[in-house]
């Protein structure tokens, strides 16, 4: 029936060229019966018959979105449709094809946006290819609708999701990849004319916004990458191996900002998340090393290192486990090809320099996650490590003076001992942890910071690594003497009499409330006992625990171990 009704008006329409509105619909009413009806092979025949190209080239564009239905259904053979499909997006007009397809990309269904768009990529490349001088500007539109899609994929967190890949992310990454390829293959062949200059404008904001997603939330292990071939390994080589391509030097991209000037590549919003890209391609190439084969060897590890601090830091300060991860890896092996002790005070003057470490600080005391918390210390610890004598004690003092946390002094105390220990067991002369400079230092480092009033129970690890330095440094200063036994005699004594102060006031504090609650405990006997130690000490506070939480026996105890009961 479908099939007569077309070659009723067939044989009008095959010797005309004006098609009336009445046309269009009379046309896509029989096509949608034949492709609802299952008479898919009859439909396809007309369109293959010689005598019939300019009808379809004229209408036949408007059957593109039930055939697409079509095939994506699970219930029938999408063999014919796609064979139509294939025909269409060769004899239709490029523009209304474009059109249409990047619409029905638009329009995918959230539940089957990896299988829509795999089927949608080779019908829109087919039609892009056909295209002229605006292919560029047609790859650019295509290639953003896709990757919007592409984007809401949720990103395999573990190796074993991205081999059963459930969303379907790693399918469309690779299927992207065959996507661009021949567009990247027209660049390498005509390199100079303006049709590839455009095309790599398109296929450098492409691979740009492909580094930050998904790539930036990517877990890439190396060696279980390129001994399982993962897909999205493979997303990242190939994304680095464009950019070789397309004849974008790495250094140029990651230390001299040329995209910024690149007009009509980038929006306003893409410009403000190119760095974050940038970020990523650092991470790629000195973390993985993909692409470091055509990275220049010219540039010296601080110049290097200086440049990644700005996507460190950027990487650092998201609170997303991925992020910090990169920007942690990237740190380490931006510090590793640096030489101990060589990194001069001028650069903590720059930005990236004084935020990086309050970010590790952050990470170190807040983060929840145990692991990031440990590595993010090993990195602190090595940034000091690369510092020279003069940067180590402008650091000291600055981390002091800002940090406010124990724990975080603590640290920096127990380096400016190993720091003295160095010098004088290898015999290395630093004049900054010597005289005059190693006593300023301590002035403003072996100090309670809120003087009598300083909470002895929370400040503890810095208390006991500063009385720790002064024993090293009195028993050192006797054997050995550098001519600053006064001064350290002074700061020592001023120390521990203002200690003894605080330990004095803590033993009264807490002498208190500890006959507080004996006389609670005597007077209320019975209510102990019914409430099973409910009652509690108000306000008091030891490590983050009420003591109220504790049976009466317990809060006894914690008392009589507070500072000035030890």
């Amino acid at each position: 029936m479908a099939a007569n009704q077309l070659e009723d008006v067939v044989q009008r329409w095959r010797t005309t060229e004006d098609f009336k509105p009445e046309d269009h619909e009379l046309f896509l009413n029989a096509g949608h019966t034949c492709i609802a009806q299952g008479d898919s092979i009859q439909l396809l025949d007309f369109i293959k018959e010689e005598a019939n190209q300019h009808i379809v080239r004229s209408m036949g564009s408007g059957l593109l979105p039930a055939l697409l239905n079509e095939v994506l259904r699970k219930d029938r053979s999408p063999a014919n449709c796609q064979a139509i499909l294939n025909e269409l997006v060769k004899i239709c007009s490029v523009k209304e094809l474009l059109d249409i397809l990047l619409q029905q990309v638009e329009d995918t269904d959230p539940n089957a946006i990896a299988d829509s768009i795999i089927v949608l990529m080779p019908l829109i490349q087919s039609v892009l290819l056909r295209m002229s001088e605006p292919k560029a500007v047609g790859l650019t539109l295509a290639l953003d609708s896709l990757q919007k899609q592409i984007s809401k994929l949720p990103v395999p967190y573990s190796h074993k999701q991205e081999q059963e890949d459930v969303y379907g992310l790693c399918r469309c990454c690779t299927a992207i990849l065959t996507f661009v390829q021949p567009f990247v293959q027209e660049v390498k062949n005509q390199d100079t004319n303006s049709v590839a200059t455009a095309l790599k404008a398109a296929l450098l904001k492409f691979c740009m916004k492909s580094l930050r997603e998904p790539l930036l939330q990517v877990q890439l292990d190396r060696e279980a990458n390129i001994t399982e071939m993962s897909p999205l390994w493979n997303f990242a080589t190939e994304i680095m191996a464009i950019l070789a391509v397309i004849q974008e030097p790495l250094p140029k991209i990651l230390f001299y900002h040329p995209l910024k000037g690149k007009e009509d590549t980038f929006s306003e919003k893409d410009t403000c998340l190119v760095n974050e890209s940038r970020a990523c391609m650092a991470y790629l190439l000195f973390v993985h090393l993909i692409a470091i084969d055509v990275f220049p060897a010219v540039f010296s590890p601080v110049f290097v290192l200086q440049r990644n601090m700005e996507y460190i830091n950027l990487l650092l300060r998201r609170k997303d486990e991925s992020w910090i991860l990169k920007g942690l890896d990237l740190h380490v092996k931006s510090l590793e090809r640096v030489t101990d002790c060589s990194l001069p005070v001028e650069l903590l003057d720059l930005k990236p320099f004084h935020e990086v470490p309050k970010n590790l600080i952050t990470i170190m005391t807040d983060c929840p996650i145990q692991h990031l918390r440990g590595k993010s210390l090993v990195v602190f610890q090595l940034f000091i490590e690369k510092l020279n004598g003069e940067a180590k004690h402008a650091f000291f003092r600055r981390i002091m003076k800002t940090s406010h946390h124990a724990g975080v002094e603590s640290i920096i105390i127990k380096n400016i001992k190993n720091q003295v220990e160095r010098c004088r067991k290898s015999g290395y002369e630093d004049s900054w942890f010597e005289g005059a400079p190693l006593i300023s230092l301590l002035r403003d480092t072996i100090v309670l910071p809120q003087g009598h009033e300083t909470d002895l129970l929370n400040g503890m690890d810095r208390v006991m690594e500063s009385l720790n330095l002064l024993r090293y440094l009195l028993i050192q200063e006797k054997k050995h003497s550098t001519g600053i036994w006064t001064d350290l005699c002074h700061t020592a004594d001023s120390y521990t009499k203002l200690l003894r102060v605080c330990l004095s006031m803590s033993k009264s504090y807490y002498g208190t409330e500890l006959k507080r609650l004996r006389e609670d405990k005597k007077i209320k006997a019975k209510e102990f006992k019914q409430a099973s130690g409910k009652r509690s000490v108000q306000n008091l506070i030891v490590k983050t625990e009420m003591l109220g939480n504790m049976p009466c026996e317990a809060q006894d105890k914690v008392l009589q171990c507070a500072p000035g009961h030890i």
